[in-house]
């Protein structure tokens, strides 16, 4: 899959910063989580509108 698909760089959204695309869910956010020690399940009940392969992108966006 194409990041590019799912996650938006937008200089006039967030400062510029990597974003799920269609929210203001950063990239860096989704990334603390699960440098924490946060499952993608827990990330997902707080971020609602997330889905799962998004933060599969995340995790190859940042790879």
């Amino acid at each position: 899959m194409n990041w590019q698909e799912r996650i938006s760089i937008n200089p006039n959204i967030c400062h510029g910063k990597p974003c799920i695309r269609g929210t203001r869910i950063m990239v860096s956010i989704i990334l603390d989580y699960l440098g924490s020690g946060e499952s993608v399940d827990t990330i997902m009940l707080e971020y609602p509108g997330l889905k799962k392969e998004d933060v599969n992108t995340v995790l190859s966006y940042a790879a």
